[in-house]
């Protein structure tokens, strides 16, 4: 799929749900990612109620422009991930959207294996400022980080 093997190594170490989001958004023009993306933010659920009354107790991402926070469960070896991120944020949303959907169901293998650069191989780089790409980054650092606390407990 990709001429630089660094990227296809890449995109080759990432779930097959989420390669198949990749492709999907590869083969789209800059503009059309963004589509996608409000897509992705709209189809996002919203926290579930067990949570929300934990709600300060998530973790916050911090590098977000907007407030994310993140909870991660596994369970039987399948990784769980739920976002409350407001409505208002539809780029954060949507790569937390993304990354719901492709590593929802995963083990904590593959999603500790997943590069951190996912925003990359979508080419959202393209479409979306330094700024805010700096916050998709994170989201995904923080949710391998917390799966990896999950896993390996201190």
């Amino acid at each position: 799929m990709f001429e630089d093997p660094l990227f296809q190594a890449q995109f080759e170490a990432c779930p097959a749900p989420l390669q198949a989001i990749i492709q999907e958004f590869r083969e789209a023009l800059p503009a059309e990612r963004l589509q996608y993306m409000i897509e992705f933010a709209d189809s996002l659920p919203d926290l579930p109620p067990r949570l929300q009354a934990k709600r300060d107790q998530m973790e916050q991402v911090h590098e977000c422009q907007s407030p994310v926070f993140l909870h991660t469960e596994v369970d039987e070896g399948r990784v769980h991930f739920y976002f409350d991120i407001p409505r208002e944020a539809p780029t954060v949303r949507g790569y937390a959207g993304i990354l719901a959907e492709g590593l929802n169901g995963a083990t904590a293998a593959e999603v500790l294996n997943t590069p951190d650069t996912v925003y990359r191989l979508l080419g959202l780089q393209e479409a979306i400022s330094h700024l805010r790409l700096r916050g998709l980054h994170a989201l995904l650092v923080y949710m391998k980080r917390q799966v990896a606390r999950i896993i390996e407990p201190t």
